[in-house]
Parts: C-alpha cells; structure tokens; sequence
C-alpha cells in the first residue's frame, strides 16, 4: 500500500454520465450516487475525475509540450504560477472545467533589484499568451494567486518597485493598489521575496503576507512583525500551536495571528518550511539560512542547527535556499532536499544526506519540487540550476536535463496538470546570466504519450503546501495541517485512487 503522507486519494464518485456508480456506470450494483458538478471542488478541495488512466511503467519519456518568449520581456526569474483565470469553453463560467492558465512575471532585466516587469497569462494548453497585465510590477518577487474578493474567481497579488502592494481580478483589472508598503520605502526588503495568502483568523477574509508584513484584503497593512527578515524571503503561515488560528512563520520566528510574539530563536532569518519530520504529531520548521540547515520544533526549541552536511562552505549564498519537503524514497517519512551552490541532495530528517548530485548554482538561491510522475512509490526531484533542469530519479541518477539559463533568484520548475488533459506537466522559466543568450521564457514538459498521472491543476504561491488552497483558487477559512494530510511542502499532490482519472472538458 502507497504512503498516504504523498497522496490525494480521490474517490470514484461521478465516472458515468448521470453520477452513476463507475462499476458498471448505471446503477445496477444497487449504488446510485446523485450527480456531481465536475467542474467544482468537491470536499476535499479538489474536483471529481470523470475516467480512467494508467501510468504504466516505463513511461518516464519526456518532452516539450510548448515554449513561449516574451516579445518585448523575454525574461522571467520568478516561480510560474498555474490557475484557471479564463473562460475557455465558453459556458459563461470560470471553473475546473476550463483550461487552466500559466502565471509567469516576466521583464526585460534578469533580477536586479527593483526591475521593472509585467505579468502574463498563458494558456495552458498551447502557451498562447493570452493576457498582459498593463500595470508594472517588480519582477523580482513571487505573486500569489487566490479569490481574496469573494467573486469565485482567483485573483492575482503582488508589489511594485516601490514596494507598494497590488491586487488584480482576472482580466487584469485592478482590485487595489498601490496599497499598503511592505517595509519601508526604498530598502528593497521585498526584493526576491514571495506573497503568501492566507485566512490567519478564520473570520472568512484572507490576510496577505509578505516578508514581516501583514496586509489585509483591502491591501492595508494590519502589522508588521519586529523580527528581522530575511534578506530574500518567502514567509509561510501555519498553526504551529494548535490553538485553531495560524501563525506567521519568518522561520527563525513565529508570530500569532494578530502579531504577537509566538516564539523567538537566536538563528539568523532565512527560508522556513513546514512539515513533520519526528514521530510526534505536531509540526517541525525547517530553516535554511546563510549558515545552513536548522530544525525547530513547534514551540521553538532548536534540535539541531546551523549543519552543512555537503562540506560547502558557509557564505554568500550558498546555504540560504528554500528547501522542498517530500516522502522521495516512498519510506513513509518525509525528507528534504535543497541546493548547496554546487550540490542538489536530499537529507533525511536529522540531516544526514540520503543522496546528492553535482548541480552548478554559485549565482542564485533557487529551490526545487519533487513529483511521482508514474505513481510507482517513489518520486523524482527536480532543480533547476544555471544552465540545465534536472530531474532525478530516487537515487539521484540524472533521468533528464533540458538547457535552461538562469541568474537563479529563488525561482523553482512547478508540476500541475496546465492543460486538463488529465497527466502532470512541469514548467520552468528561464532569463539571462553572464550576457548569455538566454533559453525560451517559459518551457513545458510532459510525457511525450500524456502517461504522466494526473497533478492538481492549481499552483499558486511560493510555500505551496497543497492544503494553503482549493483547487478552484479558494484560499480555506479553516487550513487544514498540511503535516496531517500530505507532509509535503512545495510539491503537488497526485490525484489517485483506484486508477488515475482525466478531468471532463466540455
């Protein structure tokens, strides 16, 4: 039997025409279930398959589905995005049945702070850019995406140069903005930095997080934490306490929900992640900072701190990257795998190295994700460094490497299911280093048959955590742990049950 801590397990609800019983598809096994609106989330935050599909093995062929270059902003150094945003089938409605759409910050620099940029829309589907946001934003930070108005539609969140916060609709349109600054004017202390969304309080309306900043759904600042963060940043939010409402986690501290103290360490500010890497039931932070790796329990008491288990020195950048949580080796417990400049390598939880992979990243702090592309038990990892993407099987053998050029800010190759074909694609940008002529903006990869088992087909925020968000873009009033469910961070979910199923399309 499979991990669960890796799966989404979706039940065989809706496979016949009616809502019928997929057994037979017409009732007679005596079960008739009601009908299912395939094109919304179900319970469980994800939409209901409609037929079946294998992975079968050996099907790990990959190749690119589509590339698109921005014609006037060929460059792009943040993590794509991917919602539904638009109404491909025309039915009047934006929902699970339609396309979904790739999120990509592009410009015409390659990561300089305050750089100028814009954001696009890209159909899943063909690459065909399909919408350029007119307002300039700075294309050195993550957005996120999420319905933060209430209308059943995702919308987009991000900053401009000025450090200003701004909110866009679907079409572009802006919601707010410029709104409330993250830090103080001028200090790029959101240069390279992630948004974050999420519901703290529970009361229904989603707060926006940025660095130590909080800001509610108007776009006005509610407080800022007085911890320091990190120089580039991606904050995540979590109910470390169990007390219901979530907290601010800056990673080598933890604010409650309305800005109080939680927990303070003497660690220097880096990049948190979230899981469970004990055999207690409550969470763990994960802390990757300038010198290295540190684990701290849920009420901020160290395990350990500060390891450099690859024996590349401390400096630069060199440690400070953000880290991917996963179950690689199908163990039942989860690792963590991240960047060292020259090595990729996946770490047990007590930080000894499971394996690791020569990579060439001196320039950047860029993460990864991780995926089980044929649903066999074990994942693979995939980076992206300055010249090349990898994806590693479980042992850290090379199955693939694409040419990809990067400065590398903390930009990571996604895995969702972009065109609803019912089969996981990965997706990776790419810009200029050294002058270098750069790779296309955007490139996709899939299966070249589409065996791939299905992904979610949302992925919309930097510290995507899976349970941070409906699939629908709904950010949850009430979060599930992600440690209780999947114990993964910055991975996807794989959509499995009986078989593997592809959405309907209308």
């Amino acid at each position: 039997m499979r991990n669960a801590s890796w799966l989404v397990v979706v039940s065989f609800v809706a496979c016949g025409p009616h809502g019928r019983d997929p057994i037979n598809g017409d009732g007679s096994n005596g079960i008739d279930a009601p009908p299912v609106n395939k094109c919304k989330v179900q319970d469980d935050g994800n939409a209901v398959p409609n037929c079946t599909k294998t992975a079968p093995p050996g099907s790990f062929t990959p190749a690119i589905k589509w590339t698109w270059t921005g014609t006037t902003e060929p460059y792009s150094i943040v993590t794509p995005l991917v919602a539904n945003l638009t109404d491909d089938n025309g039915d009047g409605a934006i929902d699970l049945c339609d396309i979904p759409d790739v999120v990509v910050t592009a410009s015409v620099d390659s990561g300089y702070p305050q750089s100028p940029g814009h954001i696009y829309l890209l159909d899943g589907k063909t690459g065909a850019e399909e919408l350029m946001i007119p307002t300039t934003i700075d294309s050195t930070v993550t957005p996120a995406i999420g319905d933060i108005n209430h209308d059943g539609i995702p919308d987009i969140v991000t900053v401009d140069t000025d450090g200003k916060l701004w909110a866009f609709d679907h079409t572009g349109t802006p919601i707010f903005g410029p709104a409330g600054q993250w830090g103080s004017p001028g200090d790029d202390s959101w240069y390279s930095g992630a948004i974050a969304l999420a519901d703290l309080d529970h009361d229904g309306n989603v707060e926006i997080i940025g660095g130590n900043t909080v800001w509610d759904d108007h776009g006005t600042v509610m407080w800022n934490a007085p911890s320091e963060q990190a120089l580039w940043n991606a904050t995540t939010v979590a109910d470390l306490d169990g007390d219901g409402y979530m907290e601010v986690v800056l990673g080598n501290a933890a604010y409650h929900h309305d800005g109080t103290l939680y927990w303070q360490t003497s660690l220097a500010a880096g990049y948190p992640q979230v899981a469970n890497l004990d055999d207690d039931p409550e969470p763990e932070v994960l802390l990757t900072n300038e010198n290295g790796i540190s684990l701290i329990k849920h009420d901020g008491t160290v395990v350990y701190q500060d390891l450099t288990p690859t024996g590349v020195e401390v400096g630069g950048t060199n440690w400070i990257r953000p880290a991917t949580i996963h179950d690689f080796g199908g163990t039942g417990h989860a690792e963590y795998a991240m960047s060292s400049a020259s090595f990729y390598t996946v770490y047990s939880p007590t930080g000894g190295i499971v394996w690791s992979a020569p990579v060439s990243d001196e320039s950047g702090i860029a993460a990864g994700t991780a995926f089980d592309f044929l649903g066999s038990g074990t994942a693979e990892a995939m980076y992206a460094d300055e010249s090349q993407m990898f994806v590693f099987d479980s042992t850290g053998h090379v199955l693939l490497m694409i040419p990809r050029t990067s400065g590398t800010l903390t930009e990571y190759p996604v895995v969702a299911d972009i065109d609803n074909d019912g089969a996981a694609d990965i997706v990776v940008v790419s810009n200029s280093i050294g002058g270098a002529a750069a790779s296309p903006t955007v490139q996709v990869i899939h299966d070249e048959q589409d065996r791939w088992i299905q992904a979610r087909r949302i992925w919309n925020e930097h510290t995507y955590h899976v349970t941070n968000v409906r699939e629908d873009g709904t950010i949850p009033a009430n979060e599930v742990p992600s440690w209780t469910a999947l114990n993964t961070f910055r991975t996807n979910a794989q959509i499995d049950g009986a078989s593997v199923c592809q959405p309907v399309i209308p």
